[in-house]
């Protein structure tokens, strides 16, 4: 009974704690046991909550698909776009490396297996290449991050720039002409003594040629030039700049045929008619050009031959002495025969500025309406960095298959060679030169692609008369004239960047003559697919 009556008064204490609400005191001696055991108990859950949580966040990463735990609509469509992303990013790394791969495998084959008789250009080559591929590098580093970052930083066009990557190099650098080491000759004409040009072979690049040499003889026999007059000749004053040679030797040494013609009265006697070549034919005249002569108030008399065996297929090498002992004479007029083909000192000749003594950067230079219509043209459509290509097509199937091998390439091959051009130029279009037909220039257009961007080719667009660039040539009647667009193209490409012609011609002697003189030519000028052979298979006619 007594171990009852405890256990009851014990049930009836618990019961009055729990359900007591007039209680006003409690036993603190009695709940403070209770309180330590429940608060033990209650730190170890939280502890060992706080250990557990991580590695079931970890675990829930790992083996669930972390799209399936979101409903909503957007923030699935938010992880898809960051999941494609990074997908692309890593298609174009393994792009960029595969080309880096190639393009250093490339450089092993090509130089260090055959490093004995490495170039200057090679070195230069080899220099740029590797600069390309830190470069690469870090435009892959950009690519595999660029999911991460908030907006596009790999739209500039300076990623894959050697030259603006810090290093101070340019691969396609203007060549060095050393302008300073020069030899050159005074141009003293005495008075009263002329030298009258005979231009008679080839096109108007031919014309120009023969001219530039023409100086040179006027030089060496001290004479002033004439140019010859339109009816006899091209009219040069539409072309060139005639006063810029007398402004940059500092007298009157070229005269016009209307100026020579009043000094003389309207009436002109050439004392001496020298031809340079007697072969095939002497001075290249015939009886319609002596008559065109006599037309214009010139009269002369026997043609003589200064050699006898001078054939223009064959030229000898000459010298200034052989020149002055064949020409020189103290007759008042002289005219020397078509000399295009002369082979005089061409080392001397050949230098950039010319062989003559003068304060310009060239004598012969386009006049000064062709030269702001270039300039015009090029800040209209160009822009400074740009490729000229001189593709010419009509009539060089048959020319360029008559050497060995061919200089006449496949379109595709072309497109391929271009392409490789401009990579290594860096250059982002290309100014074309050509007479290629539409079929021709639209098929090159459509495959010359770099980095999945096509490259355009750009043509000079007919007369429009919302376009301004080529009004000078227009207001003063020149516009429609062929001379005058040849000398205007041919301007254009000696601005270029980098120059790449089909084949060796006058036309391309005569950019390639502007372009030393200017300081424009570059180390990668060249010939298109140089050291190449056509892709093709042809067989005899």
């Amino acid at each position: 009974m007594d171990r009852d009556s405890s256990d009851e008064d014990d049930d009836r204490r618990n019961l009055t704690y729990r359900n007591d609400t007039t209680r006003s005191s409690f036993n603190v001696e009695e709940l403070e046991p209770q309180m330590r055991r429940r608060s033990k108990l209650t730190f170890h859950k939280g502890y060992l909550f706080a250990l557990v949580l991580p590695l079931l966040i970890v675990f829930i990463y790992f083996s669930t698909d972390i799209r399936s735990l979101f409903t909503s609509d957007t923030s699935s469509f938010k992880f898809n776009t960051v999941s494609d992303q990074i997908r692309e990013s890593q298609l174009q790394a393994l792009h960029l490396l595969n080309r880096q791969q190639s393009s250093l495998l490339s450089i092993w084959n090509h130089t260090f297996i055959n490093s004995n008789n490495i170039t200057t250009v090679q070195f230069d080559d080899i220099k740029a290449t590797l600069l390309t591929q830190i470069t690469l590098n870090k435009h892959m580093q950009q690519i595999l991050l660029s999911p991460y970052k908030a907006g596009d930083t790999l739209q500039n066009g300076t990623a894959l720039d050697p030259s603006s990557a810090g290093y101070g190099f340019h691969r396609c650098r203007k060549v060095d002409q050393k302008f300073s080491e020069r030899r050159t000759i005074e141009w003293k004409p005495r008075r009263n003594k002329f030298l009258f040009a005979i231009c008679l072979s080839g096109q108007m690049s031919n014309h120009l040629i023969c001219l530039e040499k023409h100086m040179f003889f006027a030089a060496i026999l001290n004479r002033a030039l004439v140019i010859p007059s339109s009816r006899f000749d091209y009219q040069y004053n539409r072309v060139l700049d005639i006063e810029h040679i007398n402004d940059c030797i500092g007298k009157k040494v070229v005269v016009p045929f209307e100026d020579f013609m009043k000094l003389k009265k309207n009436h002109a006697h050439i004392d001496k008619f020298i031809c340079y070549f007697s072969t095939p034919q002497p001075c290249y005249m015939d009886e319609e050009h002596l008559k065109k002569l006599k037309s214009l108030g010139i009269s002369m008399g026997k043609l003589e031959a200064a050699w006898k065996n001078e054939d223009v297929k064959n030229p000898s090498r000459k010298t200034v002495k052989d020149v002055v002992e064949k020409f020189g004479s103290d007759d008042d007029v002289i005219a020397i025969g078509d000399v295009y083909f002369a082979d005089v000192e061409r080392d001397w000749v050949l230098q950039p500025g010319g062989p003559i003594a003068h304060k310009c950067k060239t004598l012969i230079e386009p006049s000064k309406l062709i030269l702001l219509t270039a300039e015009r043209f090029i800040q209209t459509f160009l822009g400074s960095n740009f490729i000229a290509l001189h593709f010419r097509r009509h009539g060089f199937l048959k020319f360029c298959n008559a050497k060995k091998p061919s200089c006449f390439y496949p379109i595709p091959q072309a497109a391929d060679c271009i392409t490789r051009m401009v990579e290594r130029a860096n250059s982002p279009v290309i100014y074309l030169s050509t007479d290629a037909a539409g079929s021709e220039t639209g098929l090159l257009q459509s495959m010359i692609m770099l980095n999945g961007k096509t490259i355009p080719l750009v043509k000079r667009p007919p007369r429009n008369s919302a376009e301004k660039w080529d009004a000078l040539l227009y207001r003063h009647g020149l516009e429609g004239d062929s001379q005058v667009e040849a000398m205007l193209d041919k301007t254009i490409c000696a601005m270029a960047s980098v120059f790449i012609r089909a084949s060796g011609s006058t036309f391309t002697e005569d950019i390639l003559r502007l372009r030393k003189d200017w300081g424009t030519a570059s180390i990668c000028d060249e010939y298109l697919c140089q050291g190449e052979n056509p892709n093709f298979i042809s067989g005899e006619e």
